[in-house]
């Protein structure tokens, strides 16, 4: 117990301001305070109670922000978790408040959210959301917070194209780190140099090519296969993809590129540089929206002697004008990931298939030093 600090009917100012100064490194939860009636009318005494706190469970902890909890669960279902739960109030005017619903002192938090704008919350919404979440959570003692974002918002640009051009891309980067993020995981920047020296904190880049790699390889069985990014900047995304390929089927297969020109949304240029006859093209490329580049570079690849013609797209986020891929003759198959939720979801029976990724963003977390403590016995 602690000792009561008063004595009699009143307490002194000195022994309140000591009480205030001891309380700022204790948990609140840690005191039961008791208003109890005094001989003299009117008057009050503070008697302060400790409670005996239970250890922490040492376990991390994850979140799923309101619009990515279906994808939350998935992760945590992988973990052998059980998703935390948070109160989300919405307000008449379109303030919100999310607070955790558990205790969060002095354990490492994760907090998964994909910041795509959906047809309930914008981008702008849930970008808001989990910048006011992560600094919750650093004022209610959390010992880290890591973002766990499938999809990160304001990636495409993560450079000045034109005079006076924003880097929305850091600056996203800025407000997180604000707000007190210590870890940042995402899948498929649209450019991951960018991405890695936009943050100042760690950061972790996922990608989602073995999945696919692991979808492909029976489909194309023995065929040969050409590697294709849909313009010149995705090379290198390209050539990891082939390295992911090679580690699974034990051979490197060639690339090719296309000519690629955008300006104000226009898309010129259509020279194919590369040799895709009598081979199966796979057209990698980190997300569509309208599907203009991928259609154009799957006609490109058909044109050009390709047998069969694969789409692997990290972010399906189909808005309008992508239903021209949902049945295009030149697109044989089109593998997305469930990143996000799309704007248009394709039809039953139509030739996008769905790969989760909700393992890499499981193995984001199993590598906390819990459960590899846990693995080794200890």
């Amino acid at each position: 117990m602690v000792a009561d600090l008063a004595s009699g009917s009143k307490m002194c100012h000195r022994s309140r301001c000591v009480l205030k100064r001891e309380r700022v490194n204790i948990p609140q939860s840690a005191y039961i305070r008791q208003t109890v009636p005094d001989s003299e009318p009117g008057a009050v005494i503070d008697q302060y109670q400790e409670v005996v706190v239970k250890e922490r469970d040492s376990k991390p902890v994850l979140f799923a922000l309101e619009a990515s909890r279906d994808f939350g669960a998935r992760v945590a279902s992988l973990l052998g978790l059980e998703l935390a739960s948070q109160e989300d109030r919405h307000f008449e005017d379109g303030e919100h408040k999310t607070r955790p619903v558990l205790p969060v002192r002095n354990r490492d938090t994760y907090i998964l959210h994909s910041l795509f704008g959906d047809d309930q919350f914008s981008v702008h919404d849930k970008l808001c959301r989990l910048l006011f979440f992560v600094a919750t959570l650093r004022d209610a003692g959390a010992s880290s917070v890591t973002v766990l974002m499938p999809y990160l918002a304001y990636g495409r640009k993560d450079r000045r194209s034109k005079p006076n051009d924003p880097v929305t891309t850091r600056y996203v980067a800025q407000l997180l780190e604000a707000m007190g993020a210590d870890r940042v995981v995402a899948l498929e920047a649209h450019n991951q140099a960018a991405f890695d020296n936009a943050f100042r904190c760690r950061t972790e880049h996922l990608e989602a090519h073995g999945l696919f790699v692991s979808e492909l390889t029976t489909l194309v069985d023995s065929a040969p296969v050409v590697i294709v990014s849909p313009d010149s900047g995705g090379t290198k995304r390209v050539d990891r993809f082939r390295d992911a390929w090679a580690a699974e089927t034990g051979s490197q297969p060639p690339t090719a590129f296309l000519e690629k020109h955008r300006s104000e949304g226009v898309v010129s240029g259509d020279a194919v540089i590369g040799d895709l006859e009598g081979r199966v093209a796979i057209i990698v490329d980190d997300m569509v929206a309208g599907g203009t580049t991928l259609l154009r570079a799957a006609q490109s690849c058909k044109a050009k002697g390709a047998t069969k013609v694969y789409g692997v797209v990290t972010h399906g986020l189909f808005g309008p004008g992508s239903e021209r891929l949902y049945s295009a003759p030149e697109l044989d198959l089109l593998l997305v990931s469930d990143s996000v939720k799309p704007m248009q979801t394709p039809p039953t029976g139509s030739r996008v298939k769905v790969v989760s990724v909700a393992s890499l963003f499981a193995g984001a977390i199993g590598r906390h030093p819990f459960w590899t403590n846990a693995a080794g016995g200890q």
